[in-house]
């Protein structure tokens, strides 16, 4: 029996990089809309490419999470969302929810948390998450699949394990959590531990598969990289505890077989004629082709 396919939005994430990718664009009463229209771009593709059975957009809530309260500078460095990008979020929810998308948020958690849970609570689905963040490559495994944006929206690689072993020197996607906590991030202020590079940091986990294992070996490391672990033990396991995703979010999640419903395709119409989409709006037939396939729906 062929597995079901599941694709999981990161959204939050697509949006950001589609703003970056797309030149500014407007409606007539005033909307900034380029992430929103990238967004479906992206969208319009991977239903053509992968037919899901079930769609689901995650987004990261605006406020703090776990992980601010864990290290008070997580995303310190970062400068704020420009306005012109926050308010297509708003945007964005209403043209997914006309598409009957199920949208999931919570309040403690970011989007990729999210997306963990809902990989960790339906194994025997196949999952293909949608990204322009890397940080994801650590959930592949063989029943999940990371699609990542990258080059702005139109160069895309679809990770399995394999491509991510070949991608980061033979490190599992596990292992990708310990080189983060080596090495940091400066995108989100992980500190890591300073001194270690790609290079060392790569060789380490290798050798003793992660940082746990590391520090069960200092001895057999040379004097001056088992110093810099030492003094920075703390931060290693901070970084490693941020850089995380936390597959334990309180959701309720099933699959259940069923028919995705045509979407509300007046409703999508309205939108896109007021947002100005009027090429989306001639590919909506080629859409509805796409999706007359038998559909699951999620439930939360």
């Amino acid at each position: 029996m062929k597995e079901k396919k599941l694709l999981i939005f990161d959204a939050n994430s697509i949006l950001h990089r589609a703003y970056h990718a797309l030149p500014s664009l407007s409606t007539k009463r005033g909307e900034f809309v380029n992430g929103v229209y990238g967004f479906l771009l992206v969208f319009f593709k991977v239903i053509k490419e992968f037919q899901p059975d079930a769609l689901v957009a995650c987004f990261d809530f605006p406020a703090k999470t776990f992980r601010h309260k864990e290290f008070k500078d997580y995303k310190a460095t970062r400068p704020p969302t420009p306005k012109e990008l926050a308010s297509q979020i708003p945007i964005l929810k209403e043209v997914l929810k006309a598409f009957l998308v199920k949208i999931i948020e919570k309040e403690g958690y970011e989007a990729d948390d999210l997306v963990g849970t809902i990989c960790q609570q339906l194994p025997n689905l196949e999952k293909i998450v949608i990204s322009g963040d890397k940080d994801l490559l650590q959930l592949v495994n063989p029943h999940t699949k990371v699609y990542l944006l990258k080059t702005g929206i139109k160069e895309k690689i679809l990770y399995d394990e394999q491509m991510v072993k070949e991608k980061y020197q033979g490190l599992t996607p596990l292992q990708l959590v310990d080189l983060k906590a080596l090495v940091g991030d400066p995108s989100d202020n992980i500190p890591g531990v300073f001194g270690i590079g790609e290079k060392t940091a790569i060789n380490l986990i290798k050798k003793f598969n992660n940082i746990e294992g590391i520090y069960e070996n200092l001895e057999k490391l040379s004097l001056k990289l088992k110093k810099l672990l030492l003094d920075q033990k703390e931060k290693a396991f901070l970084s490693k505890n941020l850089a995380k995703i936390n597959k334990n979010v309180p959701l309720k999640i099933s699959f259940q077989e069923n028919s995705w419903p045509n979407f509300q395709e007046e409703k999508v119409v309205e939108i896109f004629k007021r947002l100005g989409f009027k090429s989306l709006i001639k590919r909506l037939p080629e859409l509805k082709k796409e999706i007359k396939i038998k559909q699951g729906k999620l439930f939360f």
